[in-house]
């Protein structure tokens, strides 16, 4: 391209080069019809700028300039390379005699083997609308099929055998070939995939489907998933507050031992005599001595004439304060040693 290009001002040549490179690049046909155009506005006498809108018009369906467009090409490089695609669009064009002469001329068979096995894939489609199948299969049948080596173009011959085979009625040899280019066509230039899923029976609502249940399955494992973990919270939460309650309730029962304890702290001490035994065991030897006094003492008062003696609270009664605590504090420490079942 660059030695094309020389004899254009540097200026005008870098921004040619631009729009070409531009145009190879474009995954949109259209884009690179348009950027093809541009560069022609400004060189339209060079021959590789003449090339390329004839390709971007033939892969846009423009077939009347890309025909103008390629045989200027071929007239300005002396290149044939791309006579595949004249032939072809004379095809289009309705004139299938004059395709067939550009693919059996003798500029045909000085072509690379690439540019000779493509001019064979558009004779056999023009045998297919001929409706001649047979030749169709018969135009493809190269070496190259059966060598068992992988080419550039080898994808393209498989996928065209396999339509010719299909045509001609013969569907699981069709499969084959449409097999063979989907393992040569590493960069899925064609649709041989979707061809071969075709002849197997399967449609694209097919595979959309089988997609659909499978997220939807996922979103059901998901769910429960999501369920399992909410209830294993739940259930966490519960053990939380119940532990919280228990440790609530333990800070209480603590609270009022503490209480009583504090409000009373000497009567532990008032319940235990100076021999220290329980001033249980001693109240028989007290109650004794109590009636001997008595029985000394008038009946009005005692001994030192201060007014009656004050009554002594039996062992059961309620009565007196100190009693009250004793009892209720011996049924904590009963609880806390022993909690009720």
């Amino acid at each position: 391209m660059k030695d094309e290009l020389r004899g254009l001002p540097a200026d005008l040549a870098a921004t040619v080069g631009r729009y070409l490179v531009a145009a190879e690049l474009a995954s949109d046909p259209e884009q690179a019809y348009r950027y093809a155009r541009a560069a022609r506005r400004l060189a339209a006498r060079i021959g590789v700028v003449r090339e390329v809108n004839g390709i971007t018009a033939y892969q846009t369906g423009r077939w009347a300039e890309a025909l103008t467009e390629l045989r200027a090409a071929r007239r300005l490089t002396g290149r044939g390379e791309h006579l595949a695609l004249i032939a072809d669009s004379e095809r289009a064009l309705g004139r299938p005699d004059r395709a067939l002469e550009l693919v059996h001329s003798d500029d045909a068979k000085r072509l690379p083997r690439a540019a000779q096995i493509e001019l064979r894939i558009v004779e056999s489609g023009i045998r297919r609308d001929q409706g001649l199948a047979d030749a169709a299969v018969l135009a493809l049948q190269v070496p190259e099929l059966a060598d068992g080596r992988l080419r550039p173009w080898s994808a393209r011959l498989f996928y065209a055998y396999g339509d010719a085979l299909l045509a001609a009625g013969r569907p699981e040899a069709a499969r084959e070939a449409f097999s063979r280019a989907v393992v040569a066509d590493e960069d899925e230039e064609t649709d041989a995939l979707a061809r071969l899923d075709e002849l197997d029976g399967i449609s694209v609502e097919d595979l959309e489907d089988i997609d659909d249940d499978r997220v939807d399955g996922e979103d059901e494992d998901d769910s429960v998933d999501e369920d399992d973990s909410v209830d294993e919270d739940d259930s966490e939460d519960e053990d939380d507050s119940e532990d919280e309650d228990d440790e609530d309730d333990f800070d209480e029962d603590g609270d009022e031992d503490e209480f009583a304890a504090d409000d009373y702290p000497d009567d532990d001490d008032d319940d235990l005599n100076e021999g220290g035994e329980p001033d249980d065991v001693g109240e028989a030897g007290d109650d004794q001595e109590d009636l001997a006094d008595r029985s000394e003492k008038s009946v009005g008062g005692t001994a030192e004439g201060n007014g009656p003696e004050p009554e002594v609270a039996a062992d059961g009664d309620d009565s007196q304060p100190g009693n009250r605590l004793f009892r209720s504090r011996s049924r904590w420490r009963v609880m806390m040693c022993c909690p009720a079942v």
